[in-house]
């Protein structure tokens, strides 16, 4: 019951009142949920972990099987998986969904926006995030939940970056779609590669940067030990991590299940992002004891500089659908309502 103990306040309260009321249902509940981690990955180990703490707040009605990227379906693909019930439900970057609607780019990894996870998750609570996110998978037959998010993303490289002009001319690895044009525009060379083959490409000068994930992860792949400039904290990319389930399943649960599950959601965001970011930190103690490595981070002035960059390709991607106007005038007004454009 540690769990119930970290919620605060009404949240508390109504949490354990429901486990104990729904202990001695006769319901059962068995789903299996995708990832968009491989096995062993602290986001996986604390997905897992979301996944135990809803099967002890529901008294066992719940169980969720968690599994890596590809377990199932393609990364790209769970989406129309958990709509059709082939799984149950996904906890994943909407950015992989990009080819189907554009919004999920802007939506999953608005690069830029984002110097610390709890801008986004004010927004999303407050600024109208979720509401437009539900609106986005509902056709797909995709109950939101609710969102989660990581720390900023480190950056990994052979060459020192410490400086958006000295991005000109870089061969890193950028996935496609909204994050590849914003480098672009800042003039670097993006490469297109499967998050597979980027320790490979690094080693052997096939890129000379790359934007991957949360620097404790980086540090434990090695890929700090042959790119010796890390750039942290990040200076561009703040996921989204998506927290849906099939629309049959959840209109078929009982209240009670639907409030442990959209309360242990908000939970996980917070779990995550602390664990993170102690793992980050004695990462970043670790990476130290190398005298070859140098940790460099951005300049206020710079990270403002690669800011503007982005906001134009914002700009650009805005009028391709209706959903990306919207989402671009909300995010946008939230923003400047904070003085964070």
């Amino acid at each position: 019951m540690h769990f119930i103990k970290r919620l605060s306040g009404l949240a508390a309260v109504t949490i354990s009142a429901l486990s104990l009321a729904s202990a001695a249902a006769a319901a059962d509940y068995d789903w299996t949920f995708q990832t968009s981690e491989t096995a062993g990955e602290p986001g996986f180990e604390n997905k897992q972990k979301w996944a135990d703490e809803v099967g002890l707040l529901s008294g066992g009605r719940i169980e969720i099987e968690i599994l890596p990227i590809g377990a199932v379906v393609p990364h790209t693909d769970t989406l129309e998986a958990v709509g059709a019930g082939i799984l149950q439900g996904h906890l994943t970057d909407p950015s992989y969904f990009s080819g189907k609607d554009p919004a999920f780019a802007m939506m999953g990894n608005l690069v830029g926006a984002w110097s610390d996870p709890f801008e986004f998750l004010g927004f999303m609570e407050s600024g109208g995030g979720n509401e437009l996110y539900a609106e986005l998978v509902a056709p797909y037959g995709v109950q939101f939940i609710g969102a989660a998010a990581t720390e900023p993303e480190a950056f990994v490289s052979r060459v020192p970056i410490r400086t958006v002009e000295d991005l000109k001319g870089v061969k890193l690895r950028a996935p496609e779609g909204m994050v590849y044009e914003i480098f672009s525009k800042a003039g670097a060379a993006p490469v297109s590669l499967p998050g597979s083959e980027i320790f490979s490409a690094l080693d052997k000068g096939v890129v000379d940067a790359a934007d991957n994930t949360v620097f404790a992860t980086n540090q434990s792949l090695g890929m700090n030990d042959i790119a010796h400039y890390p750039l942290y904290p990040g200076f561009h990319s703040l996921p989204m991590i998506d927290i849906s389930i099939n629309k049959g399943v959840w209109d078929s649960l009982p209240e009670d299940l639907q409030e442990i599950l959209t309360v242990s959601v908000k939970q996980f965001s917070f779990n995550h992002i602390y664990s993170v970011r102690q793992l980050d930190a004695a990462a970043v103690e670790k990476a130290k004891e190398n005298p070859e490595i140098e940790i460099i981070n951005w300049s206020g002035d710079e990270r403002a500089k690669f800011r503007r960059i982005a906001q134009q390709e914002w700009q650009n991607w805005a009028p391709k659908t209706e959903m990306t106007q919207r989402y671009y005038d909300a995010v946008t007004a939230y923003l400047e309502g904070r003085n964070l454009l």
